[in-house]
């Protein structure tokens, strides 16, 4: 349904973004952010996904800036990079990816109002997005690790937004969630019975009915914000 186009970010740098793109008019725009795995075929799925749902999505690559090309599988072997990227994107110099983020907003806004989601590493870059980027109007982070940690936790959005988290992630602890929660009264959050990932299908942690109630709330919560 999509294809991959080139983006600039106001420093000039030019990466790849997929975009795919609703059969008729769009409801809006949305930005998909990708978990450590690179925009592979689970992420353009999800955007497609979105698209078919009447939204006009844009994908970044956020590995662009440390390598080129990155689409990774769910082995050992691949959570291992895939971590060695996030990790390299994360000691980039202020504002690291950010830009990027902001260049895939300010392109899905030619669709109208601009939501963001993202899964894992990119939960945490849409929690910081609706913080510090211009131009969104709703954002709905998923199990994004490090969200809930102090440093991240403590910043303020500036938009509307919906998180969801497992109860059985060991990488996101429960305490941590009930801290977020109680630090940010303002945040819409739910929690389910699974596991970190729940909503990738390519994963052993997926989890069919967390996965659907969870987009059933996402969907409410962009048509509220968005239409």
């Amino acid at each position: 349904m999509g294809q991959f186009i080139h983006l600039q970010a106001a420093d000039g740098f030019s990466f790849p973004a997929y975009v795919a793109e609703p059969g008729g008019q769009p409801k809006g725009g949305l930005v998909v952010l990708q978990e450590i795995f690179g925009v592979n075929s689970h992420i353009r799925s999800v955007a497609d996904g979105f698209a078919s749902d009447g939204y006009f999505v844009v994908a970044p690559s956020t590995f662009h800036r440390v390598q080129a090309g990155v689409e990774l599988g769910y082995t050992e072997a691949d959570m291992g990079q895939g971590f060695g990227l996030k990790t390299a994107v994360e000691a980039l110099p202020a504002p690291g990816v950010m830009p990027d983020i902001q260049a895939a907003i300010d392109h899905a806004a030619k669709a109208g109002k601009v939501g963001i989601v993202g899964y894992c590493w990119g939960g945490l870059l849409t929690w910081r997005s609706a913080c510090m980027l211009k131009g969104l109007s709703a954002a709905v982070p998923y199990y994004g690790g490090g969200m809930t940690a102090e440093a991240d936790a403590g910043r303020q959005p500036t938009v509307p937004v919906m998180a969801h988290f497992g109860e059985q992630d060991h990488w996101i602890p429960l305490d941590t969630v009930e801290a977020f929660k109680k630090a940010q009264p303002g945040v819409e959050v739910h929690v389910y019975p699974a596991n970190h990932g729940f909503n990738c299908d390519q994963r052993g942690s997926y989890d069919a009915p967390a996965a659907l109630k969870a987009r059933e709330r996402t969907l409410a919560f962009f048509a509220k914000h968005l239409g």
